[in-house]
């Protein structure tokens, strides 16, 4: 059992890889300071940082490491929000769904996979 969770966290943590990345690509083609760094390559992705400045000086950082994956929000330094495991799944998800309604009118395509490899709360 305890290696069948640890291959469906693995498969969690590549496929958060993929998203993050993406969301990354969108904000910056949109102008905005957003970055992504992988833990790790390949298969061995053991880790994500994705780091996104939203303007007003509202930043949101997300993390995926061995230790869990967590959503940290915050302006002008100071911390507003910290969600974890499933809701920082969710927060991002919902975040990622704005972007994608926001960047619908916009000059900049917004990748139609964005949303979608995005897991919902139901997968874990």
């Amino acid at each position: 059992m305890f290696a069948r969770l640890a291959e469906q966290y693995r498969s969690v943590v590549q496929d958060l890889v993929l998203s993050l990345q993406a969301l990354a690509r969108c904000l910056q083609d949109q102008g905005q300071v957003a970055s992504c760094y992988v833990c790790g390559d390949g298969k061995t992705q053991s880790g994500v940082s994705f780091v996104a400045d939203l303007g007003d000086s509202h930043v949101v950082r997300f993390l995926v490491s061995d230790f869990g994956i967590s959503w940290v929000e915050s302006r002008n330094g100071l911390e507003l929000l910290k969600l974890e495991g499933v809701d920082a799944i969710q927060e991002l998800h919902r975040v990622a769904q704005q972007l994608r309604t926001k960047g619908a009118g916009a000059d900049v395509p917004v990748p139609s996979m964005l949303p979608d490899t995005i897991l919902p709360a139901a997968h874990l």
